[in-house]
C-alpha cells in the first residue's frame, strides 16, 4: 500500500469534500419550503465560497485517490481505490452536468427584475438541489470505498508491511 502520508492526505481531502454536499443535503428540506423570492436571495448569496474552496478540495481529493489507485493497482486494495476514484469523478461529473448549467443560467439572471430573478430560481431549484444530492451520494460512495480499502486486512499468511 502506498505511503501512510498519502493515505492520510486522501482521507482528509475526501472527507473535507463531503462537507459542501452534506450542507446542501441538510438544508434541502428547509430551502425547498422557501417562497421563490427568499430562495433566490438566500441561494444567490450563501454559496460564494463553495465553488472556489470546495471545488479545489474535491479536485485535489480526486487526483490524490487516483494516484493511490494507480500506485496500488497490483494490490487487493487497488480495485477498491480505483472504484473510489471513479465514484469521486462521477460526483464531479454529476455536478458539472446537473448543477453547473443552473449556476450559469442563474448568473445570467442578475440583471433582470426581482420577479424574473425569483422565477428563474423557482424554475431550476429542483434540478440544482437534487443535482447536489446526487453528487453527494457519489462522493460519499467514493469515500466509503477508500475507507474500506485502507482498512482491508491482508490475505491470511501475508504479513503487514508499512511503507514510510
Amino acid at each position: 500500500m502506498p505511503s501512510r502520508l498519502l493515505q492520510v492526505i486522501a482521507l482528509t481531502l475526501t472527507a473535507l469534500g463531503l462537507a459542501p454536499g452534506a450542507a446542501h443535503l441538510l438544508e434541502l428540506p428547509v430551502k425547498l419550503a422557501y417562497p421563490p423570492a427568499l430562495y433566490a436571495q438566500v441561494t444567490s448569496t450563501l454559496y460564494a465560497l463553495f465553488g472556489p474552496v470546495g471545488g479545489a478540495v474535491q479536485m485535489a481529493a480526486m487526483v490524490t485517490v487516483a494516484v493511490l489507485a494507480f500506485r496500488s493497482r497490483r494490490l487487493p486494495q487497488g480495485r477498491l481505490l480505483a472504484a473510489s476514484a471513479a465514484a469521486l469523478l462521477a460526483s464531479l461529473l454529476l455536478w458539472a452536468f446537473l448543477v453547473a448549467p443552473v449556476n450559469g443560467e442563474w448568473g445570467s439572471s442578475v440583471d433582470v427584475s426581482q420577479a424574473e430573478f425569483a422565477a428563474a430560481y423557482a424554475r431550476l431549484r429542483a434540478r440544482w438541489e437534487y443535482g447536489h444530492v446526487a453528487a453527494f451520494i457519489a462522493w460519499f460512495a467514493g469515500w466509503l470505498g477508500m475507507a474500506a480499502a485502507f482498512t482491508m486486512l491482508p490475505p491470511a499468511g501475508v504479513g503487514i508491511r508499512l511503507q514510510p
